[in-house]
């Protein structure tokens, strides 16, 4: 969107609160059925027993209000644009590893664990900018937008911004995170620049529904198979159930997206 991130999530912050308090009432709803259903089933279970020997001596429990202190003031400097993001999660970092781990060697062990992660997501990075460099080096992204102008009505091209948010979710179900944000997003957003649209707005709309709401949903995302096989379902069983509780929570937040003025419809 070639724009600082507050920008984009600073508006659509009330259609978040929103959607949040939407998931707490669903949840609460659903529980209150289960309940009715099941009745009050007591676990013997304990979380701390079930830590392995290295998450136990990786754990600081003693930190834990000065991490919760770091942490809130790494989010509030991130909306409130104090410096670019990759140098604030550095200093964040820094910081919270410095005190958490004191010891070299406690920290080369920290930055194993959780190096094959980072690896991954900076390839995936990297291709995705690659793949979007080709789009738009190549003046696919323009031809594409073209193609979509023509077949919007200029008396309904206003409704852009809505329509996007609208679908976002749905589309979770067909388009991967990358292929959606660096392949569809562009297109839109040059749509919408054509039209004389607020081309942020599209950026916005996105965020409403395209792998927040969608994520669980997403055959196209290891994480889901993760969460279907941890939870002993099948992935069509789960995607009927979940996906209008899903889309719910989409529709609601683009509403109050609208309604709060951060997407709009001209």
């Amino acid at each position: 969107m070639n724009t600082d991130p507050a920008h984009l999530i600073i508006p659509i912050l009330p259609a978040m609160i929103g959607g949040i308090l939407w998931v707490l009432f669903v949840a609460f709803w659903l529980g209150k059925k289960e309940r009715k259903r099941l009745g009050v089933v007591e676990l013997d279970y304990d979380h701390h027993q079930q830590l392995s020997v290295e998450q136990k001596e990786s754990r600081r429990p003693g930190l834990f209000w000065l991490n919760a202190f770091l942490t809130i003031i790494l989010i509030a400097a991130l909306i409130l644009s104090l410096a670019p993001p990759p140098a604030l999660f550095i200093i964040g970092f820094a910081v919270a590893i410095l005190v958490n781990y004191p010891s070299q060697a406690d920290q080369k062990k920290r930055i194993q664990a959780h190096a094959a992660n980072v690896f991954s997501v900076s390839i995936i990075v990297f291709a995705a900018g690659v793949f979007s460099g080709i789009l738009t080096g190549t003046k696919m992204i323009d031809a594409m937008a073209l193609s979509m102008v023509s077949m919007i009505p200029t008396a309904h091209a206003g409704y852009l911004p809505a329509l996007v948010g609208f679908t976002s979710m749905p589309f979770s179900l067909v388009f991967t995170p990358d292929a959606y944000y660096f392949g569809v997003i562009p297109v839109l957003k040059t749509t919408a620049a054509h039209y004389g649209l607020n081309s942020i707005e599209i950026g916005r709309a996105a965020i409403l529904g395209q792998m927040t709401t969608g994520f669980p949903l997403s055959p196209l995302t290891a994480s889901t198979f993760v969460l279907i096989g941890l939870s002993e379902v099948e992935l069509a069983d789960h995607q009927k159930f979940t996906f209008k509780w899903a889309f719910g929570t989409t529709i609601i937040m683009t509403l109050i997206a609208l309604a709060s003025g951060a997407i709009s419809i001209s």
